[in-house]
């Protein structure tokens, strides 16, 4: 099967933010119900099923392209610039990590990723369905509590994603910048076609692949010369289906304020002078989980005969009375040919191997607990 590369856009609201993937080629976007925005349009032009979601249509799928082994989602509606001598001193407080937030029990508020732009500017893109509650956080955490720090929401703008093995190449194609000097989570200005945009090295597909921030004003064009030939537009449909691969979680599915980053396996990311004096919202109960456990861990699950879709219990295999905890996220896997899924289940259960039931269709299906992430990432280190 030849992978592509692929085209994401994503119409949230007042926010524009587009993102391409690779493997086989992807477009995904948002678009206001009833709206006549052009992006909106454009989506109808190439033959995309549109659905509702969240206030907004979105397209499912187009044409009769269906589920590929990489696509991209556009989970991000808005960003926020932070700029300011104690800007960094306010996002160290206001987040956990550099990639997610938590309120005050640990669970967590949104997944973000923040780009440093300078000394003292910070770029941080948020989840398309925790815009207000995003924005309502920071403005609650007291701005400038710290010092002076300025706060704007970046009406408009776009966030392209281009995903996927043949990435680089694709876009190298566009740029005499050489890409090489990107390595994954990196970033720099890029002239791209006479146009100068920012690039990061990143994605949500576990693949190689880039994130371009486009202004408000040249949008549409860059959306359009990303989306030409070989470029393969396809919807919602296959979305889960790269994420879920990469064992990445889905806001809403996985994560939510209910949620730990320790329970999420997210420890990680927790750099060691914060396991060891804390300073952020939520310590209290995040080290005291470092530290003893958390009485619940996110594992992966390979599922014998239908999928499990989010909701699905987990029992014990024997006696199958004892709830272990529930499905998130399932799929029938396009590139192992199996049925996988992600979800919470009861510490002591959790380690690799362990054969558990799962609860789909009214039927108990054997399932075995299987490391994350099912398909191996191919992300550009240098």
């Amino acid at each position: 099967m030849a992978v592509l590369r692929a085209l994401s856009v994503l119409r949230v609201g007042n926010s524009l933010f587009l993102r391409t993937g690779s493997l086989k080629q992807v477009v995904r976007g948002y678009a206001p119900l009833r709206s006549t925005d052009c992006l909106y349009d454009f989506h109808l032009a190439n033959s995309a099923k549109m659905v509702p979601f969240a206030g907004y249509s979105m397209p499912l799928s187009y044409g009769d392209v269906g589920q590929v082994r990489f696509r991209t989602i556009c989970l991000f509606d808005v960003a926020i610039c932070f700029r300011g001598k104690t800007a960094t001193e306010f996002l160290e407080c206001l987040l956990f990590n550099p990639f997610c937030s938590v309120n005050e029990k640990g669970g967590i508020i949104d997944d973000t990723i923040v780009t440093k732009h300078a000394a003292d500017a910070f770029y941080v893109v948020t989840n398309a369905g925790r815009r207000e509650e995003d924005l309502a956080w920071s403005e609650q955490r007291d701005i400038g509590k710290q010092g002076p720090v300025e706060h704007e929401v970046l009406e408009n703008w776009g966030l392209l994603a281009l995903q996927g093995p043949e990435a680089a190449s694709y876009l190298q194609g566009l740029t005499s910048f050489d890409l090489r000097q990107l390595t994954f989570g990196t970033s720099a200005f890029v002239p791209i076609e006479g146009f100068n945009l920012h690039v990061a090295r990143g994605g949500y597909t576990g693949e190689d692949g880039f994130e371009i921030s486009v202004p408000p004003s040249q949008t549409i064009e860059v959306a359009q010369l990303l989306s030409k030939p070989p470029v393969q537009l396809i919807g919602l449909g296959a979305r889960d289906s790269l994420r879920l691969e990469a064992g990445m979680c889905l806001y809403g599915n996985d994560l939510d304020e209910t949620t730990t980053p320790v329970e999420a396996g997210l420890s990680w990311v927790i750099g060691k002078e914060r396991k060891e004096n804390g300073g952020f919202i939520g310590a209290e109960t995040v080290l005291k989980q470092l530290k003893e456990g958390p009485t619940r861990r996110r594992v992966g699950l390979i599922v014998e005969g239908a999928p499990a879709r989010q909701g699905a219990k987990i029992y014990a295999p024997l006696g199958h009375e004892e709830q272990l905890g529930v499905v998130t996220s399932g799929i029938p896997s396009p590139s192992l040919g199996k049925n996988i899924a992600m979800g919470y289940i009861k510490s002591g259960w959790h380690k690799k191997g362990t054969e558990v039931v799962v609860e789909v269709r009214k039927q108990l299906r054997k399932a075995v607990l299987t490391p994350m992430p099912f398909h191996k990432p191919n992300y550009w280190r240098g």
